[in-house]
């Protein structure tokens, strides 16, 4: 990533359901009674009872499950938008808010992560899991103070929400926390691959998958510093060993996409790549979708043939993570607004995509429904993009103020605008409007939205907003 857009102002892994509640678990190397809080404590002692799986209503990791579809089947049509509740926080929230059972998950740049009531917004629990680092001490950046801004994800396995940390200036700590209570049962420190963790940012949102959480880290926005895009995949209990994958460039090349890995049901890590360095040959790994095994070994790749002069001008692929489809098919849409028509267990090197055409350049994160993937253009609006018979073609566009990523439910497409903080709900086969309403307040970057019922809960400057579809 060398900067981010500037704004004013497919077989895939089954979500766990319905949730039960964990027994504590004896985690090695967890901290029993919690990390040292700067001001954080469970605000009200829950009742375990409080994660009643309802249909359609959790949303337990960033666009719903491994695969990031972000398409929710059988939810009830939408009408007319109300705001059913807001909740200020402490910070901002730029991951997506999780839903589980009645239990949502919120957490802030001030490196607090908090469990609200679905019902009213009622803070149930606070915990501040480290020190958020202020725009001043970072070595160059735009998020300010800097603390979680990636989407946290729930893990079935162990029953636990992971979060991770900016703590001071090279400290990346990934915590679990029980979702009804907040107590802290695991705690490590992520190792940085490139030893370089003052000039890492983690941004893309964290991924469950064969007993690990995956951790991606690219660069923070200006690009500044010898950082270069890695992930690490962390085991999700106990002290067995990290595994990680480093881009092979000399400098840049992050990891960084909102959406963060994409994960399919045999553990397969898919992510994208963005630009680095090198300008010329050899190629360095940049600029790519890159596949890995479940220990993060290097399995295939695509690169544009137009690798080198994407790289040149920051038109590369690492500003959105690629779509799983129907049939072993993947869409990768980048900067340069190209779309790429690649085949999943063949990713065809440099130059082998199957189909290529123009899409718009997206930043964030796809939706999926069916064989249609819903495009965020950074310019504004949502492209709709069908794909059949290894070809794709644009169904619509719109709507243009919308410059945050889609997601699908309830026959409608969710999106926002970032700037003027409003929610869409734009028709699913028409991308017509048919209803908005401002939130009241400015959205972070590549916001998203969470649908969880007939709740649609927004993270923002300030806090979590729940919007009612009547």
């Amino acid at each position: 990533m060398r900067t981010s857009i500037a704004f004013p102002g497919a077989a895939l892994v089954a979500v766990a359901a319905p949730l039960a509640v964990a027994a504590p678990l004896a985690v090695a190397g967890s901290l029993a009674s919690g990390l040292p809080l700067a001001g954080g404590h469970p605000v009200t002692a829950p009742r375990r009872a409080a994660l009643r799986a309802g249909p359609g209503t959790d949303w337990p990791t960033y666009h719903l499950n491994a695969a990031r579809a972000g398409a929710v089947p059988g939810l009830h049509r939408a009408g007319r938008l109300f705001i059913h509740w807001s909740k200020r926080l402490d910070g901002a929230v730029y991951g997506q808010p999780l839903v589980l059972g009645d239990v949502v998950i919120a957490a802030t740049e001030r490196d607090t992560v908090y469990g609200l009531s679905r019902a009213s917004g009622a803070v149930l629990w606070r915990r501040r899991i480290g020190t958020p680092l202020p725009l001043s001490a970072q070595p160059c950046g735009d998020i300010n103070p800097l603390g979680i801004t990636s989407t946290p994800v729930y893990d079935p396995a162990t029953r636990l929400v992971y979060a991770l940390a900016q703590d001071g200036t090279a400290r990346h700590r990934l915590v679990g926390l029980d979702p009804v209570t907040g107590a802290v049962r695991y705690h490590r420190l992520v190792p940085s691959p490139d030893r370089n963790p003052y000039y890492d940012q983690q941004r893309g949102a964290l991924a469950y998958g064969s007993g690990r959480i995956y951790v991606p880290f690219g660069g923070h926005d200006g690009d500044c510093g010898p950082y270069v895009g890695a992930v690490v995949g962390m085991p999700d209990h106990g002290r067995a060993r990290i595994v990680s994958y480093r881009v092979p460039a000399l400098r840049m090349a992050g990891i960084w996409a909102p959406a963060g890995p994409v994960i399919t049901a045999s553990g397969d890590v898919y992510v994208g790549v963005g630009n680095g360095a090198a300008v010329g040959p050899p190629y360095d790994g940049s600029d790519s979708v890159t596949w890995l095994s479940p220990r993060l070994r290097r399995v295939g790749l695509f690169a544009p043939a137009t690798w080198a002069s994407d790289n040149a001008a920051d038109l590369d692929l690492g500003s959105a993570s690629p779509a799983l489809l129907p049939g072993g098919l993947m869409l990768a849409v980048g900067k340069s607004g190209t779309g790429y028509l690649l085949r999943s267990r063949h990713l065809g090197g440099v130059g082998g995509q199957i189909f290529s055409l123009p899409i718009c350049p997206a930043w964030g994160g796809d939706a999926v429904s069916g064989s249609t993937v819903y495009v965020p253009c950074g310019s504004g609006g949502i492209a709709a993009v069908a794909v059949a018979r290894g070809r794709a073609r644009v169904l619509w566009r719109g709507p243009a103020p919308a410059n945050g990523s889609p997601v699908v439910g309830g026959g409608a497409v969710w999106t926002l605008d970032v700037t003027a903080g409003v929610l869409y709900e734009v028709g699913q086969a028409t991308g017509r409007v048919r209803h908005s309403i401002r939130l009241g307040s400015a959205l972070p970057h590549f916001a998203s939205p969470s649908l969880s019922g007939r709740l649609i809960l927004v993270g923002t400057m300030r806090g979590v907003v729940a919007v009612f579809g009547a």
